[in-house]
């Protein structure tokens, strides 16, 4: 792996992490909101940054804190985004050799 391909695959699990910890704390602000009465994150505010790379991180959190277990737009639309999310690294791997 070159320097350039190092750096790009730095950039890429940097924004991976940022992304999944933006998620669990949109999670937890969400359910901690619920609990106050107060006003929530949007629905589709969470699977739009589960979609962009957060869907894991939001599964495990949601799983943990019992939140939004009984949605099924998220117990179901969450691993489906996981599955795609890890076709899509095993494809630039695979295509690029990132990893």
């Amino acid at each position: 792996m070159n320097e350039m391909e190092l750096k790009l695959t730095g950039i890429l699990l940097a924004v991976f992490g940022v992304i999944s910890i933006a998620a669990m704390i949109l999670t937890i602000v969400d359910k901690l909101r619920a609990k106050n009465h107060e006003w929530r994150i949007p629905e589709n505010t969470l699977l739009l940054v589960a979609a962009l790379g957060g869907a894991a991180a939001m599964l495990v959190t949601m799983l943990i804190i019992r939140h939004k277990t009984q949605h099924r737009k998220f117990m179901g639309g969450l691993p489906i985004l996981i599955f795609y999310q890890v076709i899509l690294v095993l494809w630039c791997n695979f295509r690029f050799g990132l990893f």
